[in-house]
């Protein structure tokens, strides 16, 4: 799950605002972020290489240390930390640890194959990138669709006056995120758009992946503070 994941950090935030959009953003994306990060210290390599062979339903790694069950107890542990420590509060620490929780839990029905801790340990998600990647594309519309509708609601409960300018870029960034993988559930960039295999410099995976969610974490950060409240 790509975009899902995003959804339930506006909703963190509208809840908990003293924790700031960006730290819910960062802790609902944590697992990710982490499979980046250990991708380059070759603990989760990831393949293709060449981000234009790269669909959903090829892709491949091992997420033992991000993704799997009995690490997700030292991310909880982690982020738990941090929110205490920077902000001071117990209960923001929860609630980030919650959010990590959550990434594991949406993974479980739309994701990548994850273990209860390595490749012949017991599975614990469905896997459907693999096996059904539209319909594991389709749940995650729908949740996104979900937890959209439910933060728009509580906005206006709360006075909170939004644009229609503003509700269409925050809502645009679920639909691209949708649309991007859409596209290359199971046909690559290169197949699709007849892309020669040349090495261009920037058409690696994880660095491709990295900006993709760099530039989708500084775009909510951007547009959804945006708003008025009511007198």
């Amino acid at each position: 799950m790509l975009a899902g994941h995003f959804s339930t950090a506006l909703i963190a935030n509208q809840k908990f605002p003293k924790g700031t959009l960006l730290f819910f953003l960062l802790a609902s994306q944590l697992q990710d972020l982490m499979w980046f990060f250990l991708h380059y210290l070759g603990l989760e390599q990831t393949g293709p290489s060449d981000v234009f062979d790269t669909t959903l339903s090829n892709m491949t790694v091992d997420m033992l240390y991000s993704h799997d069950l009995l690490p997700q107890i030292f991310w909880w542990v982690i982020i738990f930390i941090i929110g205490k420590v920077v902000f001071k509060s117990t209960k923001i620490g929860l609630v980030g640890s919650a959010l990590v929780a959550g990434h594991f839990v949406l993974d479980f029905f739309s994701g990548h194959a994850h273990h209860i801790f390595g490749a012949d340990t017991a599975d614990v998600a469905l896997g459907l990138y693999a096996t059904n990647v539209y319909l594991a594309i389709g749940i995650e519309a729908i949740f996104c669709v979900g937890a959209l509708w439910y933060f728009f609601r509580e906005d206006a409960k709360n006075g909170v006056i939004r644009t229609t300018k503003n509700k269409g870029a925050i809502i645009g960034l679920f639909v691209f995120g949708i649309v991007f993988m859409l596209s290359i559930a199971t046909t690559s960039f290169r197949d699709l758009l007849g892309i020669p295999d040349l090495n261009l410099g920037f058409n690696s995976s994880v660095p491709t992946l990295i900006f993709t969610y760099a530039a989708m974490i500084f775009y909510l950060n951007y547009f959804v503070p945006k708003y008025k409240t009511e007198k």
